[in-house]
């Protein structure tokens, strides 16, 4: 055995290289464990850096997707917040193809127990990276950028602005990668309510770099207006995307607020009307999502029920917003509130159907042209996720950081960490719509392949 591994550890780099970057992700691991050489190569950054590029072109041909799933039992939980230890969210690889066969499952999800509100949020991912944030419910700072296929994970310091600093605020965050400086980015939006009334002040803006380790305030003037709460962000051709909201006169008006992670400058995109309310759209709930190589607009009504879906056809071009599909009084079912019928659109696969999740949980993809729908086979209940996943081995010249697990103080003490407006919305949304929907679900299963999956196109 011993004089193979020296034959092998005689062989040019070159050769080692293109060997290790063809194997298993968790072979490469264990090769890390067999000898210095090997390790100091597979853990150098050009290796790191040319795994992620073979990675990329066979993701081209076997695409992944990444889900993250709570169980109903996990969004009750969080709803009462009293979520116990053996309650923990699933983060899941399938394959993005006609089958949509499980590939791999991260089981042991290395931040159970840490998040004040019983679960995280998915921000994003990017090259392998999944992007964690504890800022669902209330003011905390638990930050952390984490590659599950080779278990490392960096978690990120106390950002400048906390409400203990500058008050009250609201804040949005996204993560992206900057490809002129080879640097992994989060950046943090924050409308701070000292400043007035919301939508009519710039927002202050935070930017983390891997690479440095630190918090730093963008320099750049930010246009004036809004992020939507934590709805979730597009990274597009280098820069990242949220929704914002502006107030002109005494109306409110949505549009695409940019961010290039590159040159760290700001520009806007306009979106096309959203509402006949008479031109106000502060109530019209509207979210981003990558498409391929562009946008498109998620839209739902409150008070009016009814669901769109936006492609933006040339990327950056304000005029090219084209609406594919539209919702309003299909899909009903006797019996069950308008509101839970509505679909809730997850995000798009590699071949540009949208993944829905409808009523009771079940998850879908629908394509734009065909509207042929395919049932995926799981369901999620609350903050599901979904967004295309490359397999690399970033961060696996980091150490991992010792940390201390966070021993969640439950049910009134909690209420109390996240205050009682957030504590009664929180309950609300969750809590009745999950509990509705899945008592109700088997009494009415046999809408589930007719009425509810039903739509029009626009």
């Amino acid at each position: 055995m011993s004089d193979n591994l020296s034959m092998l550890d005689s062989l040019p780099h070159e050769i080692l290289t293109n060997v290790f970057v063809r194997l298993p992700i968790k072979s490469i691991v264990t090769c890390t464990t067999v000898c210095k050489t090997w390790k100091s190569l597979i853990q150098n950054p050009t290796f790191i850096s040319n795994h992620l590029h073979h990675s990329s072109n066979n993701n081209n041909k076997h695409p992944l997707l990444l889900f993250r799933l709570c169980s109903l039992e996990l969004a009750e939980a969080v709803s009462e917040m009293t979520v116990e230890e053996n309650e923990k969210e699933q983060y899941v690889l399938h394959f993005d193809n006609q089958d949509f066969n499980e590939y791999a499952r991260f089981d042991d999800f290395a931040f159970h127990g840490q998040s004040y509100g019983g679960i995280f949020h998915v921000v994003g991912t990017c090259n392998g990276l999944i992007f964690l944030a504890d800022d669902l419910y209330g003011y905390h700072y638990n930050f952390f950028l984490w590659n599950p296929c080779v278990r490392k994970f960096v978690k990120l310091p106390k950002p400048n602005i906390t409400f203990f600093s500058h008050g009250g605020y609201d804040a949005t965050v996204g993560f992206g990668f900057d490809s002129k400086t080879n640097d992994y980015k989060v950046v943090r939006f924050v409308t701070l309510e000292e400043k007035g009334q919301k939508g009519k002040s710039p927002p202050e803006v935070e930017v983390y770099s891997l690479s440095t380790g630190k918090w730093r305030m963008v320099t750049a003037l930010p246009p004036i207006g809004a992020a939507r709460g934590r709805e979730p962000e597009a990274f597009v051709n280098g820069a990242l995307h949220w929704v914002a909201l502006r107030k002109t006169g005494n109306k409110f008006l949505n549009f695409v607020m940019v961010f290039d992670l590159g040159d760290e400058v700001f520009r806007e995109i306009a979106l096309p009307k959203l509402s006949d309310q008479n031109g106000d759209e502060y109530w019209v709930r509207v979210s981003i999502s990558a498409y391929g190589n562009s946008l498109a607009l998620f839209q739902r009504g409150f008070s009016i029920h009814c669901f769109g879906i936006w492609v933006m056809k040339d990327y950056a071009d304000a005029s090219s917003w084209t609406k594919i599909i539209s919702w309003a009084d299909e899909g009903l079912i006797e019996g069950i509130p308008r509101s839970h019928c509505m679909p809730t659109a997850i995000g798009f696969r590699k071949s540009g159907e949208v993944i829905l999740e409808m009523y009771g949980g079940y998850l879908v993809s629908r394509d734009l042209e065909t509207q042929e729908i395919k049932d995926l086979r799981i369901r999620g209940y609350a903050n599901t996720f979904a967004d295309s996943y490359v397999e690399s081995l970033v961060l696996l010249d980091k150490p991992n950081q010792q940390r201390k697990r966070q021993k969640r103080k439950r049910n009134n003490n909690r209420k109390q960490i996240c205050g009682p407006m957030l504590y009664k919305i929180h309950r609300f949304q969750f809590f009745s719509r999950c509990k509705t929907q899945n008592r109700s679900w088997s009494k009415h299963s046999k809408h589930r392949k007719g009425n509810n999956l039903g739509g029009s196109n626009s």
